[in-house]
């Protein structure tokens, strides 16, 4: 046995026997392996990118968050775009940022975001020991971690096999199609195009887990419902809206998002009346609707009596859950006379995931590059020829 080891086994059982000098080797030994064990550098077998818009933290990010937003052509198309879209941010800046200072001073879409990947990795390396060590990535458009920064992470990790994991369970090209483009572009750009083995998760509206998950958190909002009025609760299930510009190109959005209701209200045996609203218009181009505002004040009229909203495009809480739902919709509703309530978002509920975990370890078993058909598939009338290489690029590794 080496001096070295014996020194550490004194240390546990008989410090007392050691001088001070090898006490102290000792205890940097003990302190040393320790601190290997917790912080491991072994390269994960598989990686996982979260993909997402992300949400400023702070109220100092709210600005380059706007500005990252609104010079996207992907996303809105101006006139002289990095112009007008920077000033279009400087003018909304203040108004935002009073909005994120009353949900606690900023989005909490990265706290969610990493502590559901944590625990999904946790799941992953039970479920999937020959796809372990698993280890989770943040791959946001608009905030920090942004893509770019995400791939040099990935690369010094040592990172071979990835997975590109979009958290918008309804596939639309202003969202997963702009984060894979903006991955792809980031890939060129810094000449990582085959440094990572690739497969995408670019959609997964009707998975079973997050139809059950959903149906879970619906039960558990209409129990806040008296008995008597439960079951004429209306469902107003709000997601966010889309311009029409968009979904007349092909964008398979607003299809997808009914998909996912259709099949929570089968889930809920069709137990109650529902509706599909639309929230979150930006600008004076016409968007979907009804608007979430507008069917509030239009089943007012009409004599309901009770509403949950289900934020059913969501994983997670951010502004369009904690301030437009929480603080507009349901006082307006309230105002008018009806008794409102929101479903809890997905956040962090175990049943959900174990949804995330179910999904990458069935695609993994899968060997596919790609999770669904139509991810190959440009909108009939796209014009984006960036949505034309980076889906021959993850179609076709």
């Amino acid at each position: 046995v080496s001096t070295q080891s014996t020194g550490v086994v004194l240390y546990f059982f008989y410090p007392k026997m050691l001088t001070g000098t090898v006490r102290n080797l000792a205890k940097k030994r003990v302190v040393k392996k320790v601190w290997k064990a917790q912080y491991s550098t072994q390269s994960p077998k598989t990686a996982i990118m979260m993909l997402n818009l992300g949400g400023p933290g702070t109220q100092g990010e709210v600005r380059p968050f706007l500005e990252r937003l609104f010079t996207d052509r992907e996303i809105l198309k101006l006139p002289f775009q990095e112009q007008t879209g920077r000033f279009i941010a400087f003018r909304r800046s203040p108004g935002v940022a009073a909005q994120y200072a009353l949900i606690g001073g900023g989005s909490p879409i990265r706290k969610f975001t990493e502590q559901q990947g944590k625990l999904m990795i946790d799941l992953l390396d039970k479920k999937s020991p020959e796809t372990a060590p698993h280890k989770f990535y943040i791959g946001f458009r608009y905030a920090d971690p942004l893509t770019q920064d995400t791939l040099l992470q990935m690369k010094a990790d040592g990172v071979k096999r990835a997975i590109a994991f979009s958290q918008y369970p309804q596939y639309s090209c202003s969202t997963t199609g702009s984060s894979l483009n903006e991955l792809y572009r980031q890939l060129l750009k810094l000449n990582m195009l085959d440094t990572f083995n690739w497969s995408v998760i670019d959609r997964w509206p009707t998975h079973s887990g997050l139809i059950q998950s959903f149906v879970n958190l619906v039960k558990e909002g209409l129990e806040k419902f008296s008995p008597e009025a439960r079951k004429d609760v209306v469902l107003l299930f709000s997601a966010h809206s889309l311009p029409l510009k968009v979904v007349n190109r092909g964008d398979p959005y607003p299809a997808e998002v009914a998909a996912s209701v259709y099949k929570v209200m089968e889930g809920l045996g069709f137990s109650n009346p529902y509706r599909l609203v639309w929230q979150s218009k930006v600008g004076p181009l016409p968007w979907l609707e009804p608007s979430t505002e507008k069917a509030v004040h239009g089943l007012a009229n009409i004599g309901t009596k009770n509403v949950l909203f289900v934020p059913i495009v969501f994983t997670s809480d951010h502004i369009e859950t904690l301030y437009e739902i929480d603080m507009l919709y349901i006082p307006a509703a309230q105002k008018l006379g009806l008794v409102a309530h929101r479903a809890k978002s997905l956040n962090v509920e175990p049943f959900f995931i174990e949804t995330l975990a179910d999904i990458v370890q069935e695609h993994l078993k899968s060997g596919l590059k790609y999770s669904h058909t139509q991810l190959k598939q440009r909108c009939p009338l796209c014009t984006n020829e960036w949505c034309a290489t980076s889906k021959q690029y993850f179609c076709d590794l």
